[in-house]
């Protein structure tokens, strides 16, 4: 395998390290939650190359005899997540149990503040995706559906959820700032049909106490792609 063809693959199709050179002093797994640890505490924009070999104790030529890019690096962080879940057996309830298991990622999402828009922009499936997709399909066994709606179903439970996690993330200060201006809007009188979402009696809703409607949301989307079991 040329060096294009080696960057081109997958990284978990290539070897855990250069054949040439001294032995092998880490793991890709060490090298992987070295990176977490950095961004974890610091944010994505701190994780490079130059970084994690400092951390490591040494220079960045050196970790590129187990990673190639940056990119690499990111995307052994994303699947190292996948790890963190706690598999659940089938109860029966299938629409409980696609519920539960998008909890968990919201779970992991805050844990990982860079997770979720990483997930949206560089998806990647690895070892640990795959273990995940498989026990979704688990969950989804005995329901009817075909192949291609649990994958889609799959797809937007996480597509979902990370959306979620983003929102949970966002400045409160322009979150105020934005019910401040649809509040004018409102009353304007140019905007019935907006306006008409709002009964004289409600209220919009406060900033930093979201009324929490995953749950409701991701059981209307997931019946909808799904159909009844």
């Amino acid at each position: 395998m040329t060096a294009a063809e080696r960057g081109a693959a997958s990284i978990w199709l290539r070897p855990e390290r250069s054949a040439v050179g001294r032995p092998a002093q880490w793991s890709r797994a060490e090298i992987t939650q070295i990176a977490l640890r950095i961004a974890d505490a610091e944010g994505l924009d701190a994780v490079s190359m130059r970084r994690v070999a400092a951390e490591l104790g040494t220079g960045a030529a050196s970790l590129y005899r187990y990673v190639l890019t940056r990119e690499d690096l990111l995307d052994l962080m994303t699947d190292a997540t996948g790890a963190e879940w706690e598999p659940a057996p089938p109860t029966g309830d299938w629409l409980a149990d696609l519920t539960a298991f998008g909890e968990q990622a919201r779970v992991i999402f805050r844990r990982h503040r860079w997770l979720a828009g990483l997930t949206m922009t560089r998806p990647v499936i690895g070892p640990n995706g795959i273990a995940l997709i498989e026990h979704f399909l688990t969950l989804l066994q005995e329901h009817p559906a075909g192949l291609e709606a649990k994958m889609e179903a799959f797809a937007m439970l996480n597509g979902i959820t990370a959306a979620f996690a983003l929102h949970e993330q966002a400045d409160h200060g322009l979150q105020a700032r934005n019910l401040a201006y649809l509040g004018h809007a409102l009353t304007s009188g140019q905007h019935p049909r907006l306006a008409a979402f709002l009964t004289p009696q409600a209220q919009l809703p406060h900033p930093e106490e979201p009324a929490d409607r995953y749950p409701d949301l991701i059981a209307r989307v997931l019946t909808g792609l799904l159909g009844p079991a």
